[in-house]
C-alpha cells in the first residue's frame, strides 16, 4: 500500500541567505552605502557528527485482557438480553480476552560508552520490553535504570553494549540565550534520524507539566516520536531533552519544549545509583506574588514566593516561617518568581541548613532552616446562606453542614456557589473553598464575613485566605 505524505510547507531552506545588518540607505535620494552581511550557518557537518548519538527507542507493554467478556448491560428495568453473558457462559464457559501488545516509539541519546541513555520518563514508563536502535541500524535490548516522574526524565541502559558507542557531550543550558540556534534530532512519527533546526524562542517556561517546570521553548520542529531526543547547540553540545509540544492538532506548529540538560545532570547520578531521586523539602505551599497581593502585603515588588500554608512540624514551621510570609531569598539566592523556590529546594541536599529571608508585615526577617526529605505523598446546614456582591454565596460550617458535605468541623465560611464572570470567579474562587480569613482577620460566621467586606475602603481589593482540599492559598478579590 502506498503511503501518502502531505507536504505542509515544513521543508528546510538550506541555501545561504545574505542579510543586511547596517549601513542601509534608501535608494530614493541619498546614495546607498555597502551593507554588512551575515551568513546563516550550514548544519550539514553538525548533523553528520551528532546523528549517531541519537537513538530510536521502541517499547512494548503487555495489556492484560479481562477474565470474561460481557456483551452489553441490559437497560435499567428492562428484560435483559436473552443471548447475554449467562447464555454464553452456560454453553461455552468464561470467554477470556487475549492479552495484547501496546507499542510506542520515542527517542533518546547516549551519554557514555557503557550504554547509558537519557530519555523521557513517559517514553519508557510501564514498558515490559525496550529496544534501542542505533543510527547504524543495529538494535539492542535495554532496561530501565531509574525514572523521575516529576521532571519526566529517565535513564535506561543497553544490556550488552558494544565498546564503540558514540557519546553525546552535555552542555550548559543556563548559558543558552533567546534567539540562539539549536538542532533537534529524533524519530518523529517513527521517521528515524530526523534533523530539524530553529532557535531558542524562550527560557524558563512553565507549562503545567509538573512541580519543576523550567522548559526551553524552541521553534525547531518537534513532533510525536521526538520525545526524549536531544536538543543541540552549535557547539555540538546537548542543551535539552525534547519533551512536549503545544498543538491544537497534535502536529508541530512551532512551539516545542525541552527540559534543560542542567536539570538532568543534577539527577542522573541518583538515577544511576538509586533508581530514583531524593529531593529537599521545605514544608510550605507557595503561590505567586501578584501585583494585587504585593499591595495587600505591603511589598513594593511582586517578587518572591507567598507562603499559602506551612505544614505543621515541617522544616519551615519548625524554623518559625508562617503563613502569609513572602520568601524573597533561599540559601543566599534571590527568588525572582514563585517557580524558582520549588526547584531550589528540591536541589538542596537533605539535612543541609540554609538561610531563608522573608518579608512579614513589611519587615525583613532571616531564618535558618534544616532541609528535610521530600516524600512521594507530598508533592472540600442549618445556618442561613449568605450572599455577597462579590459573586459568591456562602454558608457557615455547622456540624450538620460538615456531615452533609464531608468536611471536618473547622472555623471558616464554606463557598456554596461562585457566579461565572464575577469578581470572586476572576480571583480564582471555587465552590467548596473554605474562607478562613478576610483581610488577615479570621471569620467564623456570615456576619463576620459580611462585616469584614464592608470595612474595606472604596476601590480596595479584598485579601482572602482560602483552604482548598489540604492546601491553603491567598486570593485577592476586586469588587
Amino acid at each position: 500500500m502506498k503511503k501518502l505524505f502531505t507536504l505542509l510547507g515544513l521543508s528546510l531552506l538550506c541555501t545561504f541567505i545574505l542579510l543586511p545588518l547596517s549601513g542601509y540607505t534608501s535608494r530614493l535620494g541619498a546614495e546607498s552605502t555597502p551593507a554588512k552581511t551575515i551568513i546563516l550557518p550550514s548544519f550539514t557537518e553538525l548533523a553528520k557528527k551528532l546523528t549517531p548519538v541519537a537513538v530510536n527507542i521502541s517499547t512494548t507493554k503487555i495489556v492484560k485482557g479481562r477474565k470474561s467478556m460481557r456483551r452489553f448491560e441490559p437497560p435499567a428495568g428492562g428484560e435483559g438480553d436473552p443471548f447475554g453473558e449467562d447464555f454464553f457462559r452456560h454453553f461455552f464457559g468464561d470467554m477470556p480476552q487475549r492479552d495484547y501488545k501496546q507499542q510506542s516509539l520515542g527517542s533518546g541519546f547516549i551519554i557514555d560508552k557503557e550504554g547509558y541513555i537519557l530519555t523521557n520518563n513517559h517514553v519508557v514508563a510501564g514498558a515490559d520490553a525496550i529496544k534501542v536502535k542505533l543510527a547504524n541500524e543495529k538494535e539492542f535490548d535495554a532496561k530501565i535504570i531509574g525514572r523521575d516522574e516529576k521532571t519526566d526524565i529517565a535513564l535506561i541502559k543497553i544490556t550488552h553494549a558494544p565498546g564503540d558507542l558514540p557519546v553525546a557531550v552535555l552542555g550548559d543550558s543556563d548559558k543558552l540565550e533567546v534567539g540562539e540556534w539549536v538542532m533537534a534530532i529524533g524519530n518523529p512519527f517513527g521517521l528515524q534520524e530526523t534533523v530539524t533546526v530553529g532557535v531558542v524562542s524562550a527560557k524558563s517556561r512553565a507549562i503545567g507539566a509538573g512541580p519543576y517546570d523550567d522548559f526551553i521553548q524552541t521553534d525547531a520542529s518537534i513532533n510525536p516520536g521526538n520525545s526524549g531526543g536531544p536538543l543541540f547547540n552549535l557547539n555540538a553540545e546537548v542543551v535539552g531533552i525534547n519533551t512536549a509540544i503545544y498543538s491544537p492538532s497534535g502536529g508541530n506548529i512551532g512551539i516545542g519544549f525541552a527540559s534543560p540538560i542542567n536539570m538532568a545532570k543534577k539527577i542522573v547520578t541518583q538515577l544511576k545509583d538509586k533508581g530514583k531521586v531524593t529531593r529537599g523539602w521545605l514544608g510550605v505551599i507557595v503561590q505567586e506574588v501578584t501585583p494585587e497581593l504585593a499591595k495587600s502585603f505591603g511589598i513594593k515588588e511582586g517578587k518572591g514566593a507567598l507562603v499559602g500554608d506551612a505544614e505543621k512540624g515541617g522544616p519551615a514551621d519548625a524554623a518559625g516561617i508562617k503563613q502569609g510570609d513572602v520568601i524573597i531569598s533561599f540559601d543566599g539566592k534571590a527568588i525572582a518568581k514563585m517557580g524558582d523556590l520549588p526547584i531550589m529546594v528540591a536541589e538542596t541536599a537533605v539535612g543541609k541548613q540554609v538561610t531563608v529571608k522573608i518579608i512579614r508585615e513589611g519587615s525583613e526577617k532571616i531564618y535558618t532552616v534544616k532541609i528535610g526529605e521530600l516524600k512521594d505523598k507530598e508533592a472540600s446546614a442549618t445556618a442561613e446562606e449568605g450572599e455577597s456582591n462579590l459573586g459568591l454565596s456562602v454558608d457557615e460550617i455547622t456540624p450538620e453542614t460538615a456531615r452533609r458535605y464531608g468536611l471536618s468541623e473547622e472555623d471558616g465560611i464554606l463557598v456554596m456557589q461562585v457566579e461565572p464572570g464575577s469578581p470572586a470567579d476572576e480571583a480564582g474562587m471555587k465552590r467548596g473553598d473554605i474562607i478562613k480569613e478576610v483581610n488577615r482577620k479570621k471569620v467564623k460566621t456570615i456576619a463576620q464575613f459580611q462585616k469584614s467586606i464592608e470595612k474595606r475602603k472604596s476601590g480596595e481589593s479584598i485579601l482572602m485566605l482560602v483552604k482548598r482540599g489540604r492546601n491553603s492559598l491567598f486570593l485577592t478579590v476586586k469588587p
